[in-house]
């Protein structure tokens, strides 16, 4: 029995608790005894676990989206049920194919193939990482990922920057905490597979309160791993988490959540707790790598865009505010127009109807209205658009040179979003200073979105490739939601590498990387302009109609069970009903 601090939202805090740990301790010992046995795990026994898993995830998916679509509130019958399947189990079974590709060629001997590897004129190493075979290619057409490296490594040293847990001598068995995030059920998941498979750590996973449902789902999921002793699954509030955090049989910490409740935990509480972090004196001195979330930008660079071009665009704008109700870490916040553009009004006026006609969804995530009222009250005059329950909140024409501005430091965790402009003669011009802006303005560095139309991109040829190399952000999405980077299991998936405990920003650290990089400094995930079968008539020859994510799209919730269905169970007669559900989107 031990007496514990908790706090609101943090896993960290003030009011004392009575705890019973016996459990937490014991699942802490168990982990202990079996983690040098796990490290040592041939590669072939790791990968029959994983089917097994994979196996398991089929066998659940179905229980594992309803009890999502229950606890969020949403509509059974809605398109949006999609975003369970896409963000849940898909997501997951991309993890395992991914982890699986790659330990089936290191037990070949040999690293995994990668596409294409090359180097920019800087020497800076980009590896192709999707798409990788023909089911790829259909499934995301027109859809191509990079993963560009940190400097120093080059294209011969490469490899060796690659599996790097299963080319060394194998160390003692290590205890990796995971505190889950409650917003997307696939993270913590994810996570774990990331500390298990590539960093080769045995994992107690404590779940967020706001998803614990995912609980036995996880465990049923897990339950080969749990059995050999090499994973815990525990609930818990900030009494648990702390305890944990604070545990000698603790060796690392990974984190989802928010900058915040990160210096908590390095740092504690209170008045102490900001005092040692500006004397950078940690209370916390374990290995901790953390995913963060932060003020997203999304970038329309000016072009000639037609009235067909403002409305699919308009929708993609919006998906990436209002997809998961706008509680997701990479959630676009920040709309960033140019000033003298003369289809900014238009665009603007597109994603406010858009705004204004969705239907309502219920604001489940803790703390949504609290968030709202915080910007209202600092922006009286802003917009509340919808259904007034859905807090769609829309702040326009906000000063870029505000560097104190409340939308530009603080991470809006919901349906609230605001826009700026910037000036440039042209695109050239407004696209650097669009890259300024997101670098030296905006809290955070987990992702940027930039659409742009393929005439102007062919324009600004080097210029915009200049651009992508200077964005600190750790993904990076061109016409295409840069959260896409986290679907893929190919991706790293992290903040910009750098930061450090008082600086946090958006983490440390990445996950997902199935190709077990060790030195990624960002992921680039490129798209069409235009969707299927516009596209052809523009010279773009794929076949990908509205995305399924997008929170317009009619068919999402079928197409997304069939890609999911697939993914776990991968043969080629899925595939046409995957593609007949996808073009009725």
């Amino acid at each position: 029995m031990v007496f514990a601090l908790t706090g609101q939202h943090s896993g960290l805090g003030c009011a004392l608790v009575r705890m019973d740990s016996s459990h937490l301790d014991q699942s802490i010992q168990v982990l202990q005894v079996h983690g040098e046995e796990w490290a040592r795990l041939p590669i072939q026994q790791k990968i029959n676990l994983l089917l097994k898993v994979r196996h398991n995830l089929g066998q659940t998916a179905s229980r594992w989206v309803e009890a999502a679509v229950a606890a969020k509130g949403i509509d059974p019958s809605s398109p949006w049920v999609g975003e369970e399947w896409v963000t849940g189990p898909w997501a997951l079974a991309e993890g395992i194919n991914g982890l699986l590709a790659t330990l089936r060629a290191l037990a070949a001997g040999h690293s995994p193939t990668l596409s294409r590897v090359t180097s920019r004129k800087d020497g800076q190493v980009v590896a192709r990482v999707f798409p990788n075979n023909l089911f790829e290619r259909l499934l995301l057409s027109g859809v191509t990922a990079e993963v560009w490296m940190q400097p120093g490594v080059t294209v011969e040293t490469l490899p060796d920057h690659m599996a790097a847990f299963y080319r060394r001598p194998k160390p003692a068995g290590h205890v990796a905490l995971v505190l889950g995030a409650g917003n997307v059920n696939s993270i913590a998941p994810l996570d774990v597979l990331y500390r298990l498979f590539v960093e080769g750590r045995v994992v107690l996973l404590k779940l967020n309160p706001a998803n614990d449902y995912m609980g036995p789902i996880l465990e049923t999921v897990f339950a080969q791993l749990i059995d050999g002793g090499y994973l815990r699954v525990v609930p818990g509030g900030a009494d648990v988490g702390e305890y944990l955090t604070r545990h000698a049989g603790i060796d690392s910490i990974h984190i989802t959540g928010s900058a915040r409740t990160h210096d908590l935990i390095v740092y504690g509480a209170g008045a102490e707790g900001a005092a040692r972090k500006r004397r950078q004196e940690p209370i916390l001195t374990k290995p901790m790598t953390s995913e963060l979330g932060g003020v997203g930008p999304t970038i329309v660079v000016p072009g000639p865009w037609t009235a067909a071009d403002i409305r699919y665009q308009a929708e993609n704008i919006v998906t990436m505010k209002l997809h998961n109700g706008g509680c997701n870490c990479v959630a676009s916040q920040v709309l960033i127009l140019p000033e003298t553009w003369d289809q900014s009004a238009d665009l603007l006026g597109a994603v406010r109807t858009l705004f204004d006609r969705l239907p309502a969804r219920a604001p489940y995530y803790p703390g949504n209205a609290q968030r709202q009222q915080e910007v209202l009250t600092r922006h009286p005059d802003a917009e509340r658009l919808g259904p007034r329950e859905a807090l769609r909140t829309l702040i326009t024409n906000l000063d870029p040179t505000a560097a104190d501005e409340y939308c530009f430091t603080e991470e809006v965790f919901g349906p609230v979003y605001a826009q700026t402009s910037l000036p440039g003669k042209t695109a050239v011009e407004f696209l650097r200073r669009a890259v300024s802006f997101c670098n030296d303005t905006l809290q955070g560095t987990l992702g940027v979105t930039i659409l742009i139309h393929p005439r102007t991109l062919a324009e600004l040829g080097a210029e915009f490739e200049q651009a992508i190399a200077a964005l600190r952000y750790g993904s990076i999405g061109i016409n295409v939601w840069n959260a896409l980077a986290f679907l893929m299991a190919q991706a790293s998936w992290g903040a910009y590498p750098g930061h450090r405990f008082d600086d946090i920003q958006s983490g440390m650290g990445c996950v997902h990387n199935c190709f077990m990089f060790d030195r990624p400094q960002k992921t680039v995930v490129r798209g069409s302009f235009y969707p299927f079968p516009r596209a052809w008539r523009h010279g773009e020859w794929h076949i990908a109609p509205k995305p399924l994510w997008f929170v317009t799209n009619r068919t999402a919730h079928i197409t997304a069970r069939r890609v999911t269905q697939c993914a776990i169970e991968p043969r080629v007669k899925h595939w046409p009903g995957i593609f007949a559900a996808a073009l009725f989107g």
